[in-house]
């Protein structure tokens, strides 16, 4: 017989993918983790995970151990909104871009948690995306819809990027007028082994044969590489839109369209606190579509 805590121990670790990141999940230490899930595998007599240089993966033990964790943490999910008297609490944990995590959600998630003082919101906002289908994040906001059997994907919103230049980086290296033009600028982008999703390969879009000479892996980074003049950058629109020390070139030239999913675990797709963070954030969208896009045209 074993500890059903034990259980949550379990599964902290196969979403973290290390005793290091559950027990940050979690809010103990690593050796201890690793003691607890020593602990799992000497009661049920079998090995859950697998050591490798990229971390811990699950056995095949594990893995089916988990489709029976998941199943007991919504039991204890559906037994705790029982227990709320109708107020709606808990956590949501969602995954997001850094641009839209950083820029629009960072400021707007004060009037949610305003209106519902029983719920707590944990954003994971950075390059990448963690993915609900295990439960890592309860919901995900991604540049291309997920395939997961256990996903309920919807487009949340269309959005724009467009070329900017600083003012002093303009002054210095003129502004383009057409697109040939670009071969004569620098340019800031991504670290071309490090871009997470081919929707961000942009320059080739643009223009091929574009390379940047500055490059990182945070659209923060780029954002201020390019406010200080080390190039010309592709930026979201509602990034850049509002900035002052930005300038937008070739307007009528370059505009790139892309669209952010929202994916939900359809094993949490009724919990009502997943359902009031998703009708606040669907209304959120359409309410600020001028954020979202340069004209009050429909993208195609």
């Amino acid at each position: 017989m074993f500890d059903w805590d034990d259980l949550r121990v379990f599964l902290a670790t196969a979403r973290g993918g290390s005793f290091a990141a559950a027990g940050v999940r979690l809010g103990m230490d690593a050796t201890t983790v690793g003691r607890r899930i020593q602990r799992l595998e000497r009661a049920l007599e079998t090995t859950l995970f697998i050591r490798s240089p990229q971390g811990l993966r699950l056995s095949a033990s594990g893995a089916r151990l988990q489709e029976t964790g998941l199943s007991v943490e919504r039991a204890v999910d559906v037994a705790r909104e029982a227990d709320a008297d109708g107020q709606v609490t808990g956590a949501v944990r969602i995954s997001a871009s850094e641009g839209f995590g950083g820029h629009v959600l960072g400021g707007e998630l004060h009037a949610l948690l305003r209106r519902r003082p029983g719920l707590s919101i944990e954003l994971v906002a950075n390059p990448g995306f963690l993915s609900p289908s295990t439960r890592e994040v309860d919901m995900a906001i991604t540049l291309s819809p997920p395939r997961s059997a256990r996903l309920v994907v919807e487009r949340l919103t269309d959005y724009e990027l467009c070329l900017y230049g600083s003012r002093s980086y303009l002054r210095a290296a003129g502004r383009p007028q057409r697109l040939a033009d670009l071969d004569a600028h620098q340019f800031v982008g991504y670290i071309d082994d490090l871009i997470y999703a081919p929707e961000l390969r942009y320059l080739d879009e643009i223009r091929p044969g574009l390379r940047p000479r500055a490059t990182s892996s945070s659209i923060r980074a780029q954002q201020s590489l390019i406010r200080s003049g080390a190039g010309l950058g592709v930026l979201p629109y509602f990034m850049a839109a509002d900035e002052p020390d930005l300038v937008r070139v070739l307007k009528d030239d370059v505009v790139l369209r892309r669209t952010f999913w929202l994916s939900v675990n359809q094993d949490l797709n009724a919990n009502s606190r997943i359902r009031v963070f998703r009708q606040w954030l669907i209304d959120l969208v359409a309410r600020r579509q001028g954020l979202f896009r340069s004209s009050t045209q429909p993208i195609e």
